[in-house]
């Protein structure tokens, strides 16, 4: 009885080293595919790198461990790659798609992930499946709130063309003078469903930006206090990737009242159209705020960037001539 025992233990041992040593060994292959599918994919083999990144996500299917998941999203950036550079490859797209999903499954977080995929949908014109997905987006409260305003910001983004696709016409935008001076006049569209489209997308829009904005934390709001020269090279990313953000809301914002003032105009609603229009252009004045501040951000990441290359060759250059010596 206690030799079965023993005997029992032993080979549960065994069974367990033998199960640890063949997860470590996996996950060393992987990260040599890792390794051999990233310089491949530098100097744009990728079916070199397609079939290293394959031969790591094998190792580890359901990305359990790191080398899973990196090898998940490499291969999805490999095949996006791939595709781009043959149209006609779709196969090649959705098997991306499928991919990139498994990488945002894991992390719902992972926004390059998450654009990926809303770009492939945009590019093989699969128009539902992009709405449901930036709608999930937008409407997700556990992602970070600077990732829904990016969401709702596109759903408003679309609104806005619908409604410039139909005050932007030469039937509905016509050049008149005013004081001596040309402008443009707004006037209704032929077809009463026209103007009917118009205002559905004028008032969706402006809700779903208005949405986007109201996530603006004190950080966005309070960006005019930045001073770039004193920020860390992590802290002047951080906040560029932050305020790009809002500085597109902001811009949606103004571009939404400006095609609310055309509707008001084309109504005849005169006080309507001329508050919209000082609306629009507080909204604009918003706008370039954040990108004044966003171009001073990374004029100093440019600033940066040269410094340190010019070190870089600096002591290249150096290196050089000691050698030559």
């Amino acid at each position: 009885m206690r030799l079965s025992r023993l005997l029992v233990l032993i080979i549960t041992s065994i069974t367990v080293l033998l199960g640890a040593n063949c997860s470590y060994y996996n996950r060393i292959i992987a990260r040599k595919n890792l390794v051999d599918g990233s310089k491949a994919y530098k100097d744009h083999k990728f079916k070199d790198a397609e079939q290293l990144f394959r031969n790591a996500v094998s190792h580890d299917p359901n990305g359990a461990t790191v080398e899973g998941k990196t090898a998940q999203l490499f291969l999805a950036r490999t095949l996006h790659s791939e595709y781009i550079g043959d149209r006609s490859q779709k196969n090649l797209a959705e098997e991306a798609i499928a991919q990139y999903q498994k990488s945002l499954t894991i992390n719902p977080e992972d926004q390059s992930s998450y654009k990926a995929i809303a770009s492939l949908y945009e590019n093989l014109q699969r128009s539902d499946d992009w709405l449901k997905l930036v709608t999930a987006r937008a409407n997700n409260k556990s992602i970070p709130p600077e990732q829904q305003a990016e969401a709702l910001t596109s759903l408003a983004a679309k609104k806005n063309t619908c409604a410039n696709d139909i005050t932007d016409t030469e039937k509905t935008k016509k050049t008149v003078t005013k004081e001596g001076k040309q402008a443009f006049q707004y006037v209704k569209p032929e077809k009463p469903e026209d103007l009917q489209t118009l205002k559905q997308c004028v008032q969706e829009g402006t809700a779903l930006i208005d949405q986007a904005l109201a996530t603006e934390t004190d950080a966005v709001k309070n960006a005019k206090n930045l001073t770039p020269k004193t920020m860390s090279d992590t802290e002047l990313t951080k906040a560029q990737d932050l305020l790009k953000v809002y500085e597109s809301a902001r811009s949606y914002k103004a571009s939404l009242l400006i095609q609310a003032m055309r509707l008001a105009e084309m109504e005849g609603r005169t006080p309507d159209r001329d508050r919209l229009k000082a609306e629009a252009d507080a909204a604009k004045q918003n706008f370039l705020e954040l990108s004044d501040i966003n171009k001073k951000i990374q004029a100093e990441i440019d600033e940066r960037t040269a410094a340190k290359d010019e070190a870089a060759n600096q002591a290249k250059n150096g290196t050089s001539g000691s050698n030559k010596k």
